[in-house]
């Protein structure tokens, strides 16, 4: 534990997101514990346009800003800018380890900040925490933890507050992109095959983001090659609120290591996930009851490398589409 900042000293909470949408949401816990913390304090948002975009709806959101001091200009100059505009919050924290991120706690004013242990927290923030091996919720958990006077003693599940979409029937997920990078992607014919399986119990959903409307359309042909016709292809197609919702409202979702994934499992939605170059036990699927993992065993893996830099991504090839539907038999 570190120092204990009491409730009664913290009313407005400044909160900066992750930038991936599965890393946004797994701050969800965090979030969570934090607000049980400080009951009478309201949240401000900022991060990335997808995890502002999945996370604004909570009820306590005062305010939600896209960080977009990247974008053109001196980032230094841009980021001083932007915390004088986010203002003074009582506390402040940072889900994200990065130079950026600690100077606009610092610039912003906030009262007490926080942010896991780097050389920039340190000097910049008030308290720079060391955070345990495992998985990123109890990371995000931890540091949460550090300035409360009890800790979490059940971690939440994930959650968020968009209303899942209501299908007429049951409803197959198929997610085959990873914004990531290739090394995350399972092959289009493969999730075809695992879909073409299901077909006559499920209707079909295909996600995936703008830049992967190929892969989707990749699979969409494999199936009405295999005569199937019962699909919706939404690639590309969806605003990250819809995909939340659409994703809420599934039956069984079956996706590669992404932030799909995660939204799943803020819904408890039935879930396969292949994992072949990334660490499972630091970014599974959080407290879904209803979840399994298809992986293979191999010397490199997990490399956490956005393309194989061996050139032949055995850790997804090898994967079959047998082993995804026996998996999803097991569910």
């Amino acid at each position: 534990m570190g120092q204990v900042i009491p409730p009664q000293e913290v009313t407005s909470i400044l909160v900066i997101l992750p930038n991936w949408l599965g890393d946004a949401v797994m701050t969800t816990p965090a979030i969570e514990f934090l607000c049980e913390v400080y009951p009478h304090a309201t949240l401000t948002l900022v991060g990335s346009f997808v995890s502002i975009e999945a996370l604004k709806y909570h009820p306590l959101c005062k305010n939600a800003y896209i960080d977009e001091t990247k974008k053109g200009g001196i980032r230094l100059l841009k980021t001083y800018a932007f915390a004088k505009k986010l203002g003074k919050h009582d506390l402040g924290i940072t889900f994200r380890n990065q130079l950026h991120s600690s100077l606009l706690l610092r610039w912003s004013g906030t009262t007490q900040t926080i942010a896991r242990a780097s050389w920039h927290a340190s000097l910049f923030l008030d308290h720079a925490h060391q955070v345990p091996q495992g998985h990123l919720v109890t990371q995000y958990v931890s540091l949460v933890e550090t300035i409360s006077a009890h800790p979490c003693k059940v971690i939440p599940r994930l959650r968020l507050f968009i209303e899942p979409y209501h299908y007429e029937n049951p409803t197959l997920g198929i997610n085959p992109g990873a914004t990531y990078g290739s090394a995350k992607r399972w092959y289009p014919e493969k999730f075809a095959a695992v879909a073409a399986h299901y077909a006559h119990r499920y209707e079909i959903i295909i996600f995936g983001g703008p830049g992967e409307k190929e892969m989707a359309k990749a699979i969409e042909d494999e199936l009405i090659s295999l005569g199937i016709n019962n699909f919706t292809n939404l690639a590309g197609e969806t605003t990250i609120k819809s995909l939340c919702s659409h994703i809420g409202g599934l039956s069984l979702f079956i996706t590669n290591d992404s932030g799909p994934m995660h939204v799943a499992a803020a819904y408890q939605v039935p879930t396969v996930s292949i994992f072949g170059p990334t660490k499972h036990l630091e970014t599974s699927q959080w407290r879904n009851a209803h979840s399994d993992i298809v992986r293979h065993e191999i010397a490199c893996a997990p490399c956490m490398k956005r393309e194989c830099p061996l050139k032949h991504h055995e850790c997804m090839k090898l994967i079959e589409a047998e082993e995804v539907i026996e998996a999803v038999e097991n569910l």
